[in-house]
């Protein structure tokens, strides 16, 4: 069963089944408990993982370093790969993944460009995985959720979640209903009706019996939530500089909302937030969003180990 994702590109969560994501989810929890109790791992001994980041990035570029790190691997990491690789000479990303094959054993790739990731994957003899392509996907980073979820809920079924924010250009949204829908949750996707979630994600989690519940009213979803997925409206992705200014503050959550919600919701956000939370919901017990981020390390640590044939 460990070598079910050897050789794999991890490119859309749709091409992830529920075994490979039990097995992911497993891999991680054994790696985070040999880290926690001062153990060592060295799968990935004599490897490299090359991170080529199109776009800026903290959490995604950081952890997966830091991973490969803790597995004994090592790191070529190109930063602002637009301007300061051979993508400023016209380079396509087929010919960068047809180099990168020389110089590394797995890539990791985040690219403005719907499908960029797949461009390098077509060209590498390599693993190839998406670290976010502009509003596409983000598989990676709902593989985290759902192993936050996981560990701060005690299950994946029978879950209300509310997902709310950028839901037309969050591939953060986009990645996780695709992941979440697998274990039959009622969703609630709250956003303004400029940013809903595309009509093909809703139109296909309503065909395989998903209860989808789209509104604008954040009260009335978290009322009867488990969770709170919270997104920021992504400026990036607007070409009308005024209209992001009309909707970047259309929801915020305060301690009021959080008392208004249900009793013990887990509160989280894929990073990095900008008003969308307020820093005093910090202190509430299931603001879980620093603890996600952290989580990034044993899942991406699982992923590369996986992928490369390596556990």
């Amino acid at each position: 069963m460990t070598t079910a994702l050897k050789g794999k590109d991890i490119l859309h969560v749709k091409d992830l089944k529920l075994e490979h994501i039990s097995l992911i989810m497993e891999t991680a929890a054994r790696y985070e408990n040999v880290l926690a109790s001062g153990g060592r791992l060295t799968n990935m001994a004599g490897k490299v993982l090359a991170t080529l980041f199109y776009e800026p990035s903290t959490r995604t570029r950081l952890s997966f370093e830091t991973a490969m790190l803790r597995l004994g691997g090592q790191v070529l990491s190109v930063a602002e790969a637009k301007t300061s690789s051979s993508a400023a000479k016209g380079e396509t990303l087929f010919d960068t993944g047809k180099m990168i094959e020389g110089y590394a054993d797995v890539a990791v790739i985040r690219h403005p460009v719907v499908g960029s990731a797949a461009e390098m994957a077509e060209g590498a003899s390599i693993p190839v995985i998406n670290g976010g392509d502009g509003a596409g996907q983000h598989p990676t980073q709902s593989l985290l959720d759902v192993y936050t979820i996981q560990k701060e809920k005690g299950r994946l079924l029978n879950l209300t979640v509310t997902l709310a924010g950028d839901l037309k250009n969050g591939r953060t949204v986009h990645s996780l209903s695709w992941v979440l829908g697998k274990y039959g949750p009622r969703f609630y996707f709250v956003s303004p009706e400029e940013l809903r979630m595309p009509e093909e994600i809703t139109k296909a989690l309503r065909q395989d019996g998903i209860e989808v519940i789209e509104t604008s009213n954040m009260e009335e979803a978290v009322a009867k939530s488990d969770v709170l997925y919270m997104t920021r409206i992504q400026k990036e992705r607007f070409t009308d500089p005024a209209e992001y200014e009309r909707l970047k503050g259309s929801y915020v959550v305060t301690l009021d909302l959080v008392k208004k919600a249900k009793s013990g919701i887990t509160i989280m956000h894929p990073l990095p937030r900008v008003d969308e939370i307020a820093k005093e919901v910090d202190d509430y017990e299931g603001a879980a969003y620093f603890r996600q981020a952290s989580n990034g390390v044993p899942v991406r640590m699982a992923l590369l180990a996986l992928v490369t044939g390596s556990e």
